[in-house]
């Protein structure tokens, strides 16, 4: 990791003593990144077995933690180009949880060619477009994940096309691995159908997404069979206020492939409000409320359903964000830690004081 690391600062430090004059001409190069710390406190959460957690990245009670280190490089020339974004820290690593070795570190390396204004052709591994949050911290106003986004996709390998249909209309579809999968172990692995029709408003954003299996089976690292449909809105209703809304639902079938010939298809679904206040520049607040609900058993945790609210506050300051945070998880079942002697409780209450830096 540690090669992987100082060979990339090399490349970057290379291309990067040209920006000047690439930006300048038409093939420009650009550099990006960001490293986020933080530190968790769950309350009730006791050891490493009892973090009164189940949403990814923020696994840790009563410790610091770095999220992570990244760094994204995007050269064009002409009608196409390059984008190679990477990820080292616990983050990157759960967010390419399927994949071993240096692919762990790839978040998204793919290239893109656009014909015309309306097309544009994107092939390698990219950030999935279902749902309302992203991986890289800066691009969200809450630091912890919901449960959605847990339980949805992460990322997609294969090739996509967008297209401009005017008035504001895009339409995307795309053929990929199976989900969050950058090298799939077999050719017989199926593939996953991918698509987003978007309507884009001076005030307001529509998308309706979709990603699903066809031909082949696995076991590995998801279910044999898989869908999902979402939809993701956001609005501005004033010049300090907008609502975001995120919404899907999910069906698995898994096969028993030992030979009992039970097939069994499951589901789960939930929804999600954000409330953004931007009181100024420098300060902002959400509070996000979700629903998660599993009652077809198709996470098995935490439990049948659960209901989470986060208040989170965002503090900037030049290239800076601090989120300060307070959320609130209520399961339906005790799943959570109520106290160092080992006790159940159906609630779990957290708080996180998180750093950003972005360039």
């Amino acid at each position: 990791m540690k090669k992987i690391f100082v060979a990339t600062a090399i490349f970057l430090a290379a291309f990067s003593s040209n920006s000047l004059i690439a930006q300048d001409s038409t093939k420009p190069f650009t550099v990006s990144g960001s490293v986020d710390v933080y530190y968790r406190m769950g309350v009730g959460a006791s050891g490493s077995s009892a973090l009164n957690n189940f949403t990814s990245f923020t696994n840790s009670n009563n410790s610091f933690q770095l999220g992570m280190a990244s760094i994204k490089a995007q050269y064009t020339a002409g009608k196409g180009g390059v984008v190679v974004d990477l990820g080292f820290g616990k983050r990157a690593e759960e967010f390419s949880y399927a994949d071993d070795a240096t692919l762990q570190s790839v978040k998204q390396a793919y290239i893109y060619y656009a014909p015309s204004d309306k097309v544009k052709f994107t092939f390698g591994k990219f950030g999935t477009h279902i749902g309302y949050e992203l991986l890289d911290p800066q691009l969200n106003k809450n630091y912890s994940m919901s449960y959605m986004f847990t339980n949805g996709p992460f990322s997609h390998t294969g090739i996509k096309a967008d297209f401009t249909l005017g008035g504001g209309t895009g339409l995307m579809i795309g053929v990929a691995n199976p989900i969050d999968v950058t090298a799939p172990a077999s050719g017989s692995d199926p593939k996953t159908l991918i698509a987003q029709l978007s309507q884009v408003g001076a005030k307001y954003s529509v998308y309706l997404n979709y990603a699903g299996y066809f031909g082949g089976k696995m076991y590995s690292p998801t279910a044999s069979s898989l869908s999902q449909v979402g939809l993701t809105a956001s609005a501005t209703l004033a010049d300090k206020f907008s609502l975001g809304y995120d919404g899907t639902v999910q069906f698995v079938r898994d096969e028993d492939y030992l030979g009992a010939g039970k097939t069994k298809t499951k589901s789960w679904w939930a929804s999600a409000l954000y409330a953004n206040l931007t009181a100024s520049d420098v300060f902002g607040m959400t509070l996000r409320a979700e629903y998660f609900a599993d009652k077809k058993y198709a996470i098995k945790l935490p439990g049948s359903d659960v209901t989470e609210i986060t208040l989170s506050g965002n503090i900037k300051a030049g290239n800076f964000m601090f989120i300060p945070e307070l959320r609130l998880d209520n399961a339906k079942d005790k799943v959570f830690s109520k106290n160092s002697k080992g006790e159940a409780s159906k609630s779990a209450f957290s708080a996180i004081l998180a750093a950003i830096y972005s360039f």
